[in-house]
């Protein structure tokens, strides 16, 4: 039996070509942490995440000395023992943030190196409920330099066009007048019928200023409100979804199966967006949905498109998967030697084995924070 031989890690630093704000923070570079995990039969597995807009490096130490060590020399596909590991092996650094963000992505990457060995897509490895494609939802609507709610509503109205049923837009940022304004834009170009997504990035802190702005979107019928609080703002989420008639959706640097079961026992959120490359990995994310499906709540998983749409096929209550139609946010895109094509509204499925895609070497050398050697490999 095959065993863990090596694992690589690198951080790729991108910035963005536009500078590009949220409801509380501007962004201008993302920070990537990056693994490949390789068996003694010559196969590799890869995991990735975001991991900040700096700081990087505090993931790569955590694979580097904490996590890897504890993956060589072991059966790969005892995946559920060598998680538990990790975990225990980082209780007193982890648990959330950085650290469980390492797990994730070594995570990730047991799983993909488990799918190609057996030569088949992970959303198959998984135990897939369907084969060819997935609902996705296009992510955009955010807040840069000149952009008014005209050319808002352009953008929104351009997601439509190439054929998806459901577009997303950041609110927050500004007065309720203003957030009202390019609703109404957005909402005027796609017209009735097309699911509306808003993110509001934690842009609130109390309960009056949300349903100040709550009572104007409502007119424009949104499909969820995303993030209105803090992720630790559960009680707050939970009392926003009694006073609203929209969604509430959350999750997204929700950390282990036991945060999300409090977001779910008080009644935060009604759709979960619980990312993969966050919360523990694959190992933990089905752990989530599966406990999720028991309330009757459906999980969107947030980002990273290449890896959730396999998590999206393989479940049963997981729904829309969110997809950005260019590089510009999501520019991890330039690190990966394949896209995945969408039509009609639907993310198509690869037919490859593992993640179908792999890292862009030369695109990891340029954005490494180490040009000259980017991979650092524990044996």
């Amino acid at each position: 039996m095959p065993k863990i031989q090596s694992v690589s890690v690198c951080v790729a630093r991108i910035p963005l070509d536009n500078v590009t704000s949220f409801a509380t923070r501007t962004v201008s570079a993302r920070d990537y942490c990056l693994v490949k995990v390789r068996s003694t039969a010559g196969v590799e597995g890869i995991g990735f995440c975001y991991v900040g807009s700096a700081g990087g490096n505090i993931a790569k130490v955590a694979v580097e000395e904490l996590l890897a060590p504890k993956l060589i020399g072991k059966d790969s596909l005892r995946v559920e023992g060598l998680w538990q590991e990790m975990y225990s092996e980082s209780l007193l650094q982890g648990r959330a943030g950085s650290v469980m963000r390492a797990i994730s992505i070594l995570d990730v990457a047991l799983w993909d190196l488990n799918a190609r060995s057996s030569k088949v897509p992970l959303y198959q490895y998984l135990g897939s409920a369907v084969t060819d494609r997935v609902p996705a939802y296009a992510s955009g609507g955010y807040y840069l330099a000149g952009k008014t709610p005209k050319k808002l509503g352009r953008e929104m109205a351009s997601y439509v066009k190439a054929g998806f049923k459901a577009v997303k837009m950041k609110v927050g940022r500004l007065s309720p007048r203003e957030e009202e304004a390019r609703m109404k834009a957005a909402r005027d170009a796609i017209g009735p019928d097309i699911h509306l997504m808003l993110d509001a990035n934690n842009a609130w802190s109390d309960l009056p200023t949300a349903m100040r702005y709550m009572e104007r979107f409502e007119l424009y019928d949104p499909y969820w409100i995303e993030e209105p609080f803090s992720p630790d703002e559960i009680e707050l989420h939970a009392r926003l979804a009694k006073l609203t008639r929209t969604t509430v959706a959350t999750g997204e640097i929700g950390y282990g199966r036991w945060y999300h079961k409090e977001l779910l026992d008080k009644g935060g959120a009604e759709i979960l967006q619980t990312d993969a490359a966050v919360c523990g990995g694959i190992t933990e994310w089905k752990r989530i949905a599966a406990t999720a499906a028991s309330y009757g709540v459906t999980v969107c998983p947030h980002w990273f498109h290449d890896l959730h749409a396999h998590l999206v096929a393989a479940t049963p209550n997981a729904r829309y998967v969110e997809f950005f139609p260019d590089d510009q946010v999501l520019n991890f895109r330039r690190l990966v030697d394949t896209q995945l094509k969408h039509k009609d509204g639907n993310l198509l499925l690869p037919q490859t084995p593992g993640l179908g895609f792999d890292f862009d070497e030369k695109a990891v050398k340029k954005y490494a924070l180490t040009p000259a050697k980017p991979w650092t490999v524990v044996k």
